[in-house]
């Protein structure tokens, strides 16, 4: 199996890490030719502004958007659950649309406000999962066919739509590797469509 890391901005080299441990490789995705011969692909945090203008600056929107329509497994992180967003209330670019959400970016404050929380996320079994919020997003609204994972108070902040699937935090940021490998066991098809 190989995981490409949009390797644009952000959390690239700890998502690369991530997936190593997991005896998966993973590789830096930079141009639309990066893409092909993929079985998934992981959008990081980052600043979501600077990585949607990348996108488009270096070819990917277009290649992106037709591999998240044809049911193609993707993971975004804080910034990549922006993009891959339908609708995003303040963000001065169209993001993806490749996940039927309405999101609202930097939901819980400015870089100062950053925090960590234990969440409970039930599809990785028992036990708490240590959530870094970094200027994090929330899910206003989570449409149809898209399955809540988890909720901080009553924000969403992790969810899944068919082969799209999202967190506000940053998992590559902890040792914890259960949601990284949901993801691998969601593109091998153990977690169903």
């Amino acid at each position: 199996m190989k995981i490409g890391v949009l390797a644009l901005q952000g959390a690239v080299a700890e998502h690369i890490t991530a997936f190593s441990t997991l005896n998966t490789e993973a590789i830096r995705i930079r141009l639309p030719s990066d893409l092909d011969s993929l079985d998934a692909l992981v959008i990081p945090g980052g600043e979501s502004t600077t990585m949607g203008k990348l996108l488009s600056d270096y070819g990917l929107t277009k290649p992106i958007r037709k591999l998240a329509g044809q049911g193609f497994p993707i993971f975004g992180t804080c910034a990549g659950m922006i993009l891959l967003a339908k609708k995003v209330a303040d963000l001065d670019l169209e993001p993806l649309g490749a996940m039927d959400i309405e999101v609202t970016r930097n939901a819980f404050g400015r870089q100062v406000d950053s925090f960590e929380a234990d969440l409970a996320i039930p599809a990785l079994g028992d036990g708490t999962f240590h959530g870094i919020f970094i200027r994090a997003p929330v899910i206003q609204k989570a449409n149809a066919g898209v399955e809540v994972l988890c909720q901080l108070n009553s924000n969403v902040v992790a969810a899944r739509q068919g082969n799209i699937l999202v967190c506000a935090f940053h998992p590559e940021l902890t040792n914890d590797l259960r949601l990284h490998r949901y993801f691998l066991d969601l593109i091998t098809g153990d977690y169903g469509a």
